[in-house]
């Protein structure tokens, strides 16, 4: 097996794109690896202990890529738009999926069989946007993998103390029920730190959201879309901050004292929309990969200090994602070492 890291993009109608060396050139496969060229790719879910397969939420249901056969493969379930992911970090079999209409599924098999939880108060329709809600991010809080998160678009912040099992809803306090995304650290004193975006502005709960207060940030917006933390450093909080979807301007801020305050980082081009996706690799803290909702993809080699706009430009991107595969050396005849067909660009 060799070891490589690579990095991921969804799109909104261009689907999913691959890089192995840090974003200079990018893989497309076209149809023929399974997923058909004009999806759209909301999300993507990889876990640390099964470098063999990377999961991709779409408008059209799951997919599974195979790093051993270089194929997506379609994996049948209840759900038809696949909007968050994620997985148990200490059991790779067990996901969490949200989708759009707002809905929350379980699986224990990788996938292959699906549980719908149905959740209190979580509806599928919105009155204000006048569509379906949309599950925007799950979050498994990293101190206690019991308890997971749920933002939803627009319906507000959900939390389960049971993997899963039981839910309750966490909108207090909140300006809007809106809600992009959710992170989770502690302070010096080990006490937990929530933080959550919405179109609104970021909000902050000392009391695992019983209670939410926005936090104004020193900007002309407080739309705020990513938000996430430096694992290496858990002090450090990145958020992007623009004028809305998807906007023509925006702001990559970060913190150094777990969000309490938040300063402007400086990219080397003007972005054309709001900043979007954030990804930082999960054992090099030193990478880092930035996206805007209509294309521009920014990366650092240096923990955020400067940064570089790489030179291909996509359509709408959806997620970003970091991943270390195990890439087989005995590769049965019909795989080849480089994935078969693909479409390379520079």
């Amino acid at each position: 097996m060799t070891n490589r890291v690579e990095v991921y993009i969804g799109t909104a109608g261009h689907s999913a794109w691959f890089s192995s060396d840090q974003g200079t050139s990018w893989l497309h496969p076209n149809s023929h690896s399974g997923m058909y060229l004009e999806a759209r790719v909301w999300c993507f879910s990889s876990h640390l202990k099964d470098k063999q397969f990377l999961y991709a939420g779409t408008d059209m249901g799951l997919f599974r890529w195979d790093e051993y056969t270089t194929r997506w493969t379609s994996l049948p379930s209840p759900m038809k738009e696949v909007w968050a992911l994620t997985q148990d970090p200490n059991n790779a079999q067990i996901l969490y999926a949200g989708t759009r209409p707002a809905s929350f599924y379980k699986s224990l098999d990788g996938g292959l069989n699906w549980q719908h939880i149905p959740i209190p108060n979580l509806v599928d329709f919105s009155d204000v946007n006048m569509g379906p809600t949309r599950c925007t991010q799950l979050l498994i809080d990293p101190y206690d993998s019991a308890q997971i998160w749920l933002t939803v678009e627009i319906g507000g912040i959900f939390h389960s103390k049971d993997f899963g099992q039981t839910w309750e809803m966490k909108v207090q306090g909140l300006v809007s029920i809106d809600v992009h995304g959710i992170l989770i650290t502690k302070n010096t004193a080990q006490e937990k730190i929530y933080l959550a975006t919405t179109n609104r502005g970021l909000h902050r709960s000392l009391n695992a959201g019983q209670t939410w207060e926005m936090t104004p940030l020193q900007s002309p917006w407080q739309y705020t879309r990513a938000i996430t933390r430096q694992e290496n450093n858990p002090s450090v909080i990145w958020l992007t901050n623009g004028n809305g979807p998807p906007g023509d301007s925006g702001k990559l801020l970060r913190s150094e004292n777990f969000g309490e305050s938040f300063s402007e980082i400086k990219l080397p081009n003007q972005l054309h929309s709001t900043p979007w996706c954030i990804a930082i690799h999960p054992t090099n803290p030193q990478l880092i990969f930035l996206a805007t909702n209509l294309g521009q993809v920014f990366r650092s080699d240096d923990a955020g200090n400067k940064w570089l706009l790489l030179p291909h430009q996509f359509g709408e991107i959806r997620a970003l994602h970091w991943r270390t595969t195990d890439y087989p050396d005995d590769r049965p005849p019909h795989a080849v070492t480089t994935r078969p067909p693909l479409t390379i660009f520079r």
